[in-house]
């Protein structure tokens, strides 16, 4: 039956709105659906996308979401999409540009103007002027709330040509704006996790560190068993003990004699990842020049006269653990570049060998002598000491320590006593005064010797000291002659006897070699015979 003529103009535009209801379902479903479950760090993103969609569907020219601040105070421009040649809005004086425009936000008032010149009230003048400079004919923007607070609105606008906004196409645009809301929502409330997260484990970062200072305040006495006190001059060292024990850095210590360098080298060790293999020691003032090298790199068989088998050298036992080089400012300078190439490289030979030999081996070096001065003299190579010095501690002498000294004391008290037959209970005041008052040039180790013949001459349970504290003092030459006939043979025993050549003994005094031979025969002075290295 043919439809009457009046019936089918009304089932027309009925079809057309039918059918533009079920694409906004679709598109509405879409939009849904992309933006559940997404992540936070991808809503910015998405929304663009959404903004450019909406536009689309629309047939408007650009599209603007504006988010309300967390007190409900401002409203700021966060997103655009624009169709070109229109710009995206984006305009960080937004509040102060449209006044009238941001105070209708804030009271969550819609805005709807199809001939948007020709409607905006008289107060809007800062909007008439974007208006105008910009072209913009109709506009939309719908506040949206969630759970009862606005958290943004959601704005399109027409610059080709005005544009009738029906409560359809402000029902859809909400819809779509209810979507962003509760993504940004999303949003806001997962920022605000991670930061009480990022604060909740700021604060427990901050109670770890209060919880591992609480334990090195306690630390010293066990975690350095064999190191005794507590002065901030000898926790000042312990701490960089710490600081370089796991790393693989050469350490120098430098440090009077007697001040426990051997006991820090073996803190280092102990407190590194090598502390499952050997510590090596080497005193390099100890060895003869002519054995230094063959007990450091080994020899091979035959190298020299004695040298009945193959030997392993200190490096070669030392291999994956860490070497102790004390007193290596005496390391004669002709052995020097050898054990630079080791530093560098980690390859040597044996005496009288030809072969290549690698090793994995953590230098500490240690000395009390002046390394600069003896670079200066021609004495200690500038290369070898700037490797070698890579980590310095400074080892402070016992008398910038002297509160340290009651509990030397009492460890050394407690470690001899038993062996020598003794059984100490109390320590004078004027015993210990005694004690503090001293200068201690020899540093613990003359005070571990004070202590051990004061346990051997107390009869009783009181520490006694039979005899005054004084320095050894040593015989000094009065003659100018003898002064410095001492002064040469000083010299020329540390440079092997050299008077030409590198290190020479001249050089160090300031002379010619001729000069030196002639002061050398006028003083009686034998030049010392250069000893032979093994395999030279």
């Amino acid at each position: 039956m043919p439809v009457p003529e009046g019936e089918a103009r009304l089932a027309a535009p009925m079809d057309e709105a039918l059918e533009g209801a079920s694409a906004f379902e679709t598109f509405l479903a879409s939009l849904s659906t992309r933006f559940t479950g997404l992540p936070g760090d991808r809503i910015d993103a998405e929304i663009e996308r959404a903004l450019r969609d909406l536009c689309e569907f629309l047939g408007t020219d650009r599209a603007n979401l504006y988010e309300f601040s967390v007190d409900g105070v401002s409203v700021t421009p966060t997103h655009s999409w624009a169709r070109p040649p229109v710009e995206p809005y984006a305009n960080p004086h937004f509040r102060e540009e449209v006044p009238w425009y941001h105070a209708q936000l804030l009271h969550g008032e819609p805005i709807r103007f199809a001939r948007l010149l020709d409607q905006l009230p008289a107060e809007a003048r800062g909007e008439r002027d974007v208006v105008l400079a910009a072209g913009i004919k109709s506009l939309l923007t719908i506040p949206i709330a969630v759970g009862g607070q606005f958290v943004c609105a959601l704005g399109t606008t027409a610059f080709r040509e005005h544009r009738t906004w029906s409560d359809a196409t402000v029902a859809r645009v909400r819809s779509v704006g209810q979507i962003l809301a509760s993504a940004i929502h999303r949003q806001r409330a997962e920022a605000e996790l991670l930061a009480q997260l990022a604060e909740i484990r700021q604060l427990q970062a901050r109670l770890e560190a209060e919880n591992v200072y609480l334990r090195e305040e306690i630390a010293p006495a066990a975690g350095f068993t064999d190191i005794v006190g507590r002065s901030p001059a000898l926790q000042a060292v312990l701490a960089r003990v710490t600081q370089v024990a796991p790393t693989p850095t050469p350490v120098l210590l430098l440090g009077e004699t007697g001040t426990g360098k051997e006991l820090l080298a073996r803190a280092i060790h102990e407190r590194s990842p090598r502390r499952g293999r050997a510590l090596v020691k080497v005193n390099c003032a100890a060895l003869p020049p002519t054995l230094i090298e063959s007990e450091l790199f080994g020899h091979e068989k035959g190298a020299f006269t004695g040298a009945t088998a193959t030997r392993s050298g200190r490096f070669e036992l030392a291999d994956g653990g860490t070497l102790f080089l004390d007193e290596i400012a005496e390391l004669p300078l002709d052995l020097q570049p050898k054990l630079l190439r080791v530093l560098q490289d980690g390859e040597f030979q044996r005496v009288g060998g030809t072969r290549t030999l690698k090793v994995d081996v953590r230098v500490v070096a240690a000395t009390n002598r002046d390394l600069v001065r003896a670079m200066g003299e021609g004495r200690f190579r500038d290369d070898l000491y700037y490797r070698v010095a890579t980590f310095p501690i400074h080892v402070p002498p016992l008398r910038d320590r002297r509160e340290d000294i009651p509990l030397l004391v009492w460890s050394i008290i407690e470690r001899r006593q038993a062996a020598l037959g003794r059984r100490i209970d109390a320590v004078p005041k004027r015993v210990m005064d005694t004690l503090m008052r001293y200068d201690w040039p020899g540093n613990v180790r003359e005070l571990e010797n004070v202590i051990e013949r004061a346990l051997i001459l107390s009869p009783g349970p009181a520490l006694r000291l039979e005899e005054p504290l004084a320095a050894p003092t040593r015989p000094t030459p009065d003659r100018l002659d003898d002064v410095e006939r001492e002064h040469i043979l000083r010299v020329l025993e540390r440079c092997g006897g050299r008077i030409n050549g590198t290190g020479n003994a001249a050089a160090v005094l300031g002379l010619e070699p001729s000069t030196l031979r002639s002061r050398m025969q006028k003083l009686g002075i034998r030049r010392p015979a250069r000893p032979r290295v093994p395999g030279r």
